[in-house]
């Protein structure tokens, strides 16, 4: 058990770091490209952010041991209902996951409505998204401070009413919901941006002259960069079920009453799957999305595009 736990550490701290250094370039990028600055960027942004300071704590979680005995008085109480809980590092997960979702119904709404969402899309309402997703996700993720209390140096837990209920509440609002809305989502995003291709296809006419081939309209650009951010978005979305799917099993069954050995091999292994989420986006975006790889050249000054800090969000026309 020891060795698992040591392995599970060094996973830990080697996510960590990963994803401080991969979602730090992310949010920086974002910040410092203009083209960057939209309102599927803006939430992109937000996960990063998420997946960041996640990760520092990932990172803190593996490097900084628990003391024994728990030193007494305010300080005690705190460390018991804030760090042993794993109150902030849960709360930013549940955010991670309300994000995600925010961002597919961004995209929904842009590619199902597009008209509507000419009017709603505001950079004021997309902030006010954004802190609804991390408030929600800590407010929600409050109940634990009624479960944890420190008593004689120890930080312990104590039963709560049917707790089964509220395991089985916390996995249907924290991840089924959230995974339905985006399966959904996406497969209606995947219908109507392959009805659009068909009602864009050039026809023979438009051919050019010495090439044979039709020269890219608008909607053409348009729809091949929707496209791009969709399979982008859609490949974060995977990794994310992927990563948490084995541990949110094991929680589902838990508190269905089905025996669990928290020191398995099995839950360590859906504990690391889980903290590698947080590094993963950067590498997603890295190859994958090519708005972002053309704001990586433009950073590093292999482009002729201006650099400047974030004080307007476009709305995105991708």
């Amino acid at each position: 058990m020891a060795e698992e736990n040591l392995a599970l550490r060094v996973f830990q701290t080697f996510v960590g770091l990963v994803g401080i250094c991969g979602n730090g370039l992310v949010c920086v990028v974002i910040a410092k490209v203009r083209f960057m600055h939209t309102l599927t960027n803006a939430f992109i942004f937000n996960q990063a952010l998420i997946d960041l300071l996640g990760s520092l704590l990932v990172l803190l979680s593996s490097l900084l041991p628990i003391p024994d005995p728990i030193p007494p008085g305010a300080s005690g109480v705190l460390l018991c209902k804030l760090w042993v809980s794993n109150f902030f590092i849960w709360g930013l997960f549940i955010a991670s996951t309300f994000n995600l979702a925010a961002v597919t119904l961004e995209r929904y709404l842009a590619i199902v409505f597009p008209f509507r969402y000419q009017l709603l899309a505001t950079r004021k309402k997309a902030i006010a998204v954004i802190l609804g997703v991390w408030i929600s996700a800590f407010l929600f993720n409050s109940y634990g401070q009624f479960i944890y209390y420190y008593e004689a140096g120890q930080c312990k837990s104590k039963l709560v009413a049917h707790p089964q209920a509220l395991g089985v509440a916390v996995f249907v609002v924290t991840y089924f919901i959230p995974v339905i809305i985006m399966l959904i989502a996406y497969v209606h995003i995947a219908v109507i941006l392959k009805k659009g291709a068909g009602r864009i296809q050039p026809g023979p006419e438009a051919a050019g002259p010495s090439t044979g081939q039709a020269p890219e309209g608008q909607g053409e650009s348009l729809m091949r960069a929707r496209r791009n951010t969709f399979k982008t978005l859609i490949i974060v979305c995977v990794a994310f079920t992927v990563c948490w799917t084995p541990n949110e099993v094991i929680f589902f069954l838990f508190n269905l009453g089905v025996a669990v050995d928290f020191t398995s091999v099995v839950y360590i292994v859906s504990v690391a799957f889980v903290a590698s989420n947080s590094c993963l986006n950067p590498f997603i975006y890295a190859i994958k999305y090519k708005q972002f790889r053309k704001a990586l050249r433009t950073l590093f000054g292999r482009s002729g595009e201006t650099l400047q800090p974030v004080t307007s969000v476009s709305k995105d026309c991708a």
